[in-house]
């Protein structure tokens, strides 16, 4: 077998949770941008876009996203409150997969969104050949129109997910994969 077959076979997500540092470097981060934008685009609209949440930057999106559920859950608990502080906080990278899919007169906009889709798996596998490992998450501030303006997007925009990064704490784990027998099938069969 070869490297890329193997990585592609042994890639897990990490549990953002456990996720340290170090991080990428800035030259990695760079080289991870590149990698995630070489997907298939139709039309090459680049119906996306990155934000790149790294150091205090982590923290303030945290901050902004307490705020909001505070103002709108004012019996939320301190502990409760703290996981949405930290939810940028827990790895030391997080890049946000922005889709800016819009109606276009050839493409259509789920190819626009699958294309965005591809960013985001790019970035998990560009990060696991790095040596480091990644969580592709969304939860509430994906679907969240204040959540999103207060991260940065415009209106119209989507996240496609926050995808974490870091050195990972502990060895994944599979988890149970479909056989394949139950998930193919053949055309005239």
């Amino acid at each position: 077998m070869n490297a890329t077959l193997d990585l592609l076979l042994t890639r897990r997500s990490v549990p953002a949770q456990m996720l340290a540092a170090p991080g990428p470097s800035a030259d990695e981060l760079q080289t991870l941008l590149t990698i995630a934008s070489r997907v298939p685009d139709h039309g090459k609209l680049a119906p996306w876009r990155f934000i790149v949440f790294e150091g205090e930057a982590r923290v303030e999106a945290g901050r902004r996203l307490a705020e909001i559920v505070v103002e709108r859950r004012p019996e939320i608990s301190e502990a409760r409150l703290d996981e949405e502080r930290r939810r940028f906080s827990m790895a030391p990278l997080v890049i946000a997969v922005v889709g800016r899919a819009a109606e276009h007169v050839k493409i259509p906009v789920v190819e626009q969104i699958y294309s965005a889709g591809a960013v985001c798996l790019n970035l998990e596998i560009a990060a696991h050949a790095m040596g480091y490992a990644a969580c592709w998450l969304t939860d509430w501030p994906a679907y969240d129109a204040e959540a999103r303006a207060a991260l940065g997007l415009a209106a119209g925009e989507t996240i496609v997910g926050f995808i974490h990064i870091g050195t990972p704490t502990i060895t994944p784990l599979d988890r149970p994969r479909p056989a394949l027998e139950d998930i193919v099938s053949r055309f005239g069969d």
